[in-house]
């Protein structure tokens, strides 16, 4: 288990880690999601004993990195996939963290095998892909058969065959009851990989929650309904007391509505449906809703047909029930802080 009590960390006058606490649990894959600048590579690195902390406590185990007999036992990291000899071999480069740390030569073949770079064992690692790369460091990081594993972008440069490996690799680990940490921006595999989530933002914990509670908490449902009746069944809903909103693409949407209800009411009215469909946010939705105001870096949209540089579009990413949604969002935090 990972655990960071009041963890802080400043350079100068910039707090890039503010006293971040929470447990990283084994049996799980804990995904750990943030903007760029939030403070992720430097707590994984303070994790590792890279770099000290300014204030605050982490520990592998209930100890210390450096208090660590054996680390490679403990715990595995891929940080960066260059950080290797390039003029070595993918062999001799695992070899050598091996021997290093008192690992048999075995081992060594077993996680080339498990990574799948037995046939390119024997060549340099400076002429591998970005995915072999990636590949190679996942190797070294399971290299000690360790209990933890700490993975900072693992998907990075693999081909949807590596992607789908790492996805069910990481998925094994935490079911042999391994403690698996997982930092990514691929939304769309996290969704699909990690089971509880760490969300931080400007160095500051923002989430601590299950992947179901998360998109839940911080999303909205919703049903879709498709009509070549649109006004008809707009009466329709207004009589039962429900006020629907018409999209651009001329469904409707009604908010917290039940489907099979709908559909009773469309039917006592024999009105034809094309489509109903409850909806509920991504992953990316509710982590871009989260963070929003934690977004360090921001990049202006370029300007189109007369829309000012930077100014956001109208369109399908600014739904007509935005504004609604927010201030009924708004209005449960604050009763949550109250």
């Amino acid at each position: 288990m990972i655990e960071l009590q009041a963890l802080t960390k400043r350079y100068g006058s910039k707090t890039a880690v503010d006293h971040l606490s929470f447990s990283v649990r084994p049996g799980v894959v804990t995904g750990f999601l943030g903007p760029n600048g939030a403070g992720k590579s430097t707590t994984m690195r303070m994790i590792l004993g890279l770099d000290n902390p300014t204030s605050g406590d982490v520990t592998i185990d209930g100890k210390h990195y450096a208090q660590l007999s054996d680390p490679f036992t403990y715990i595995g990291a891929l940080l960066d996939a260059k950080a290797m000899h390039g003029g070595r071999s993918a062999y001799n480069h695992l070899l050598c963290l091996a021997q290093a740390n008192r690992i048999p030569r075995a081992r060594v073949d077993e996680v080339l095998e498990t990574v799948g770079l037995t046939a390119v064992a024997k060549q340099r690692s400076k002429g591998f892909s970005l995915g072999m790369g990636q590949r190679l460091g996942i190797a070294g990081a399971l290299l000690g058969d360790p209990k933890i594993l700490m993975f900072d972008e693992p998907v990075n440069g693999l081909d949807p065959e590596g992607i789908h490996w790492i996805r069910n690799l990481m998925k094994s680990l935490a079911a042999q009851g391994r403690t698996v940490f997982v930092s990514s921006h691929l939304m769309s595999e996290m969704a699909l990989t990690a089971e509880h989530l760490i969300v931080i933002g400007r160095g500051q914990l923002l989430a601590d929650t299950s992947m179901a509670d998360f998109i839940e908490q911080n999303s909205r449902s919703y049903v879709r309904v498709r009509t070549p009746q649109p006004e008809q069944l707009k009466d329709a809903l207004a009589v039962a007391g429900l006020t629907p909103v018409e999209v651009e693409d001329g469904s409707l949407e009604l908010q917290d509505a039940d489907t099979a209800k709908i559909g009773e009411l469309a039917a006592a009215n024999q009105l034809v449906l094309h489509e109903l469909s409850p909806q509920r946010a991504s992953l990316e939705e509710a982590f871009m809703r989260l963070t929003a105001e934690s977004v360090e870096y921001h990049a202006g949209v370029p300007s189109e047909a007369g829309q000012p540089a930077g100014q956001q579009p109208e369109g399908p990413s600014a739904p007509a029930w935005g504004a609604a949604w927010q201030e009924q969002q708004d209005k449960k935090q604050k009763k949550g802080k109250s």
